[in-house]
């Protein structure tokens, strides 16, 4: 019987891989990995429970910060399962629905995450340019129509990636690059005709993180313009350190975005660890770094956390 023939009347899955030249079980690996997403969901859950009841953070910024974590939340437990059963077992398979699933919330959880640094980009604009129509301007109904608006976005340009590789055929090798599922690794194992679906994976790029940078590039220009004109120098860093956190957290997002889709897509020779390890940078760090900048950086929930501390150390004293 043919490649093709099996291909067809066998159970479509694939089989995922942890670090290239580590042994297919590698539970030692799993270990700091699971720390890692513990890390992650403690730092978020815990800016999110601070959000939610301390109503001193019940301002635009604080919004789009919950917006920011609840996806990182998800882009991490997306991913999750699969990454520490690619290193705590021998070559775990995952059916092609669920494959195509996964892949699905990856993409839609990271263009989510990029258009909330967006919103968080104009809030900081609107901030700095215009701190006296602030309120005014950024209401309760803009940033819920803003968060909808970026999740509908999310939703609706990932879904037909989806659709499109749902229906391809899959022949030969079966094994993806990654612990995961993405749209560009599950192209290079179909046999037919891809240049549709990796046209219009490329434009869905193009119409989410291409044009959320530019916007972002965009509003930091027109911040860096407004802060020049301030004559105090005190007053000009104290309104540039409002856009510290911010200004990190995209840093954290696109310096590992650009360092794996660029060589993913361009870069046919890379190594194949330094792709692994790129995949993995582009989907763990931000998760596990943003509730970290932010704590340390913006000063209502640094002293959240060290009220937290001190009621809890006083509890264990009594």
């Amino acid at each position: 019987m043919s490649s093709s023939n099996r291909t067809e009347s066998s159970p479509l899955s694939f089989i995922l891989t942890g670090l290239p030249g580590l042994p297919p079980s590698s539970p030692w690996a799993a270990l700091p990995l699971g720390c890692l997403y513990l890390l992650m969901l403690l730092g978020n859950c815990t800016l999110l429970w601070m959000i939610r009841t301390d109503h001193t953070l019940h301002t635009p910024m604080y919004s789009f910060l919950s917006m920011l974590a609840t996806a990182d939340l998800g882009l991490s437990l997306s991913t999750l399962p699969t990454v520490l059963a690619a290193f705590g077992a021998a070559s775990p398979s995952l059916p092609l629905g669920a494959c195509v699933a996964q892949m699905y919330f990856i993409h839609c959880f990271s263009a989510i995450e990029s258009g909330v640094l967006v919103a968080m980009a104009f809030d900081r604009f609107v901030a700095i340019c215009h701190p006296l129509h602030y309120s005014s301007v950024l209401s309760s109904a803009l940033v819920l129509r803003a968060g909808g608006l970026v999740l509908l976005r999310g939703v609706s340009v990932v879904l037909p990636v989806a659709l499109l590789i749902r229906k391809m055929r899959f022949c030969g090798s079966r094994v993806l690059s990654h612990s995961f599922c993405l749209h560009q690794d599950m192209l290079r194992l179909v046999c037919g005709d891809v240049r549709v679906s990796s046209l219009y994976g490329l434009i869905a790029v193009i119409l989410t993180k291409g044009l959320d940078s530019l916007t972002i590039l965009l509003s930091y220009t027109m911040i860096i313009k407004a802060l020049l004109s301030i004559v105090s120098p005190g007053a000009r860093a104290k309104a540039f350190s409002t856009c510290i956190s911010h200004l990190s957290a995209v840093l954290i997002f696109y310096i590992p975005l650009i360092g794996f889709s660029t060589p993913h897509r361009f870069g046919k020779h890379l190594h194949p660890l330094t792709q692994t390890l790129l995949a993995d940078a582009y989907l763990l760090v931000p998760p596990v770094l943003n509730p970290l900048v932010y704590s340390w950086k913006t000063q209502q929930i640094r002293k959240r956390i060290l009220l937290l501390l001190c009621w809890r150390w006083n509890q264990q004293q009594v």
